[in-house]
This record gives C-alpha cells, structure tokens and sequence, in this order.
C-alpha cells in the first residue's frame, strides 16, 4: 500500500506502537476465539461485506477492508470497547483495525475454514 493512504495507515499503527498493537492483536485474538468470528461473519453480511471477510478466510488473497467499511462492519459497543482497551481515538483505531483484522482472521482460520468449536 502506497500513497497518503498508505501513509496514513503507517501512521496510524505507528501511534498504536508496538504495545497498542499488540493490545489490539490480542483484542482480536481475543474476541475470534470467543465465537467472535460468527459474530463478524453476521455482521459483515448485514454490512454487505461477507465477500472481505470470506477472502481472509478462505486460502487466496486477502481482500484489503477500508477504515469506513470497518466502522460499517463493527458495532459501536465493539468499536468503544477497543477504544477504551488502547486507549486511543476511533479515528486512530479503525484504520488500524483495517489493516490487522484481515491478517488476524487469516492467522485464525489456517484451514481456509471457519472453526466449528471455539477453544
């Protein structure tokens, strides 16, 4: 990714730092593992983006998630509550999330499959 938008996805993890991006990985990992994928699926098909979040899931390429689309695609108790776990603006959190959610959901569907059980 290049240009001001890649620009500004570097500055936006770059503000998290490797402890707010790690407190925001973990939150993922997190929230995955709890029956959370479902729950993105659910909402990413009421959002219209089930094709994204299906690209990250299955073994081809990742297809990439804008900031917007990610505010579409969570609820605003899930946006406030990784908000108040970094401790950072939305503004600066979304377009993080857009960048780490694809490869956090790829790492937690190493099948191409969505798990049946969560452990």
């Amino acid at each position: 990714m290049s240009g001001f938008f890649g620009n500004l996805i570097g500055q936006a993890l770059g503000a998290l730092g490797s402890e707010g991006q790690q407190k925001l990985g973990a939150s993922f990992q997190e929230f995955l593992s709890g029956g959370g994928l479902q729950t993105l699926l659910a909402q990413a098909k009421s959002a219209g983006l089930d094709d994204k979040i299906r690209s990250w899931i299955g073994t081809g390429e990742n297809l990439p998630i804008s900031a917007d689309q990610v505010r579409s695609l969570l609820s605003d108790a899930q946006v406030q509550a990784l908000v108040a776990r970094t401790g950072l603006p939305a503004a600066v959190v979304l377009p993080a999330i857009a960048e780490l959610l694809p490869h956090a959901v790829d790492q937690h569907t190493p099948d191409g499959q969505v798990p049946t059980t969560t452990a």
